[in-house]
C-alpha cells in the first residue's frame, strides 16, 4: 500500500509555520465556537419558548440561527483539535465531512439572507399580492428551498465536481480552490457567482426598492397632513414595523458579507491562477473570519430587536 501511504502524505501536508501560530488560531476558534454555539442556542431557545416571537418573518431568523449553530457546532471543535495537533488528524473522510458541513451551513446562511430580503421586499412593496399566497406555505417553501440549494452546492465536490481538501495551516478543510484544473475553476467561479455575488446583488436591489417604498409612504402621510384616513395610518404603521425588521436584517446581511468577503477574495485570487502569492496565513485568516460570521447575529438581535431582548 505504498501508493496509499504516498497519497496520504501528499493529502495531509503540515504547514510550515511556527507552533504559536496554531495556538493563536486555536484560541480564536475556541472563542468563536463558544460564542457561536451558545449565542445561537439562546436565539433558538428564545424563539422556541416565546410565542410572541414565533411570527412568520422570524422563522427565517430562526432558520439562520439553526444554520449558524450547526456551522459553529460542526466546525469549531474539529478545527480546534487540529490546531492543538498542528495538522489535520481526522483522515480524508473526516476532511470531506467537515468541509461538506462548512459548505452546507455557510451557503444555507447566505441563501437564507437572500430569502429574508425577498420576503421583506414582498411584504413591504407588494402587500396585496402577498396576502393571496398563504404566508405559512410561502415561508415553509422558502426555507426548504434554501436548504436544497445549499445541499446541491455542497454535495457537488463529494461527487466529483471540485473536491474537498485541507487548506491554509492544514488544520481545516474546504473546497479545492487552489488546484488549477477546469473542474475546480468552474466550480469555484460558479460558487462565487451563484452563492455570493448574485445573491448579494439581489439583496441590495431588494433593499433599494424597500427603502424607496418606505420613503414614499411616509411622504404621502406627510402630504395628506391632518385629513389622513385611518386606513392610511394603519398602513403606515404596519410598514413601519415591517421596516424595523428589514433594518435588523440589513445589519445582519452587511456583517455577514463583511465576514465572507476576505474569503471570497482569496478564492478569486487562486481562481485567477495566483495561488502562489498566498501564504498559509493569508488563506487561514479569511477562513477564520468567515467562521466568525456565526457569532454576530445573536448580538445584533439583542441590541436591536426589542421583543427578543
Amino acid at each position: 500500500s505504498t501508493g496509499k501511504g504516498n497519497m496520504n502524505s501528499n493529502f495531509f501536508n503540515k504547514a510550515d509555520v511556527p507552533d504559536h501560530a496554531h495556538y493563536v488560531v486555536a484560541a480564536f476558534i475556541l472563542v468563536i465556537g463558544t460564542l457561536g454555539v451558545t449565542g445561537n442556542a439562546l436565539v433558538m431557545f428564545a424563539f422556541y419558548s416565546n410565542k410572541k416571537l414565533r411570527s412568520l418573518p422570524n422563522y427565517f431568523i430562526m432558520n439562520l440561527a439553526v444554520s449558524d449553530f450547526l456551522m459553529a457546532f460542526t466546525q469549531s471543535p474539529i478545527f480546534f483539535i487540529n490546531c492543538l495537533y498542528k495538522e489535520w488528524v481526522f483522515g480524508e473522510m473526516g476532511c470531506k465531512m467537515y468541509a461538506f458541513c462548512g459548505a452546507l451551513f455557510g451557503i444555507a446562511s447566505m441563501i437564507n439572507l437572500l430569502a429574508i430580503s425577498i420576503d421583506r421586499y414582498m411584504v413591504i412593496t407588494k402587500p396585496l399580492q402577498t396576502i393571496h399566497w398563504s404566508s405559512k406555505k410561502r415561508t415553509t417553501l422558502a426555507i426548504i428551498s434554501v436548504w436544497l440549494y445549499a445541499l446541491a452546492w455542497s454535495l457537488a465536490p463529494l461527487v466529483g465536481w471540485s473536491s474537498y481538501i485541507p487548506e491554509g495551516l492544514m488544520t481545516s478543510c474546504t473546497w479545492d480552490y487552489v488546484t488549477y484544473t477546469a473542474a475546480n475553476r468552474s466550480y469555484t467561479m460558479m460558487l462565487c457567482c451563484f452563492v455570493f455575488f448574485i445573491p448579494l446583488l439581489i439583496i441590495f436591489y431588494c433593499y433599494l426598492l424597500i427603502f424607496l417604498a418606505v420613503r414614499k409612504t411616509s411622504r404621502e402621510v406627510e402630504r395628506l397632513g391632518t385629513q389622513v384616513r385611518k386606513s392610511t395610518l394603519i398602513h403606515q404603521k404596519s410598514i413601519r414595523s415591517e421596516w424595523k425588521l428589514a433594518k435588523i436584517a440589513f445589519v445582519v446581511i452587511v456583517v455577514y458579507v463583511l465576514s465572507w468577503s476576505p474569503y471570497a477574495c482569496v478564492t478569486l485570487i487562486s481562481w485567477a491562477g495566483h495561488a502562489n502569492i498566498l501564504s498559509p496565513y493569508s488563506k487561514s485568516v479569511p477562513a477564520i473570519i468567515a467562521k466568525a460570521s456565526t457569532i454576530y447575529n445573536p448580538f445584533i438581535y439583542a441590541i436591536i430587536h426589542n421583543k427578543y431582548r
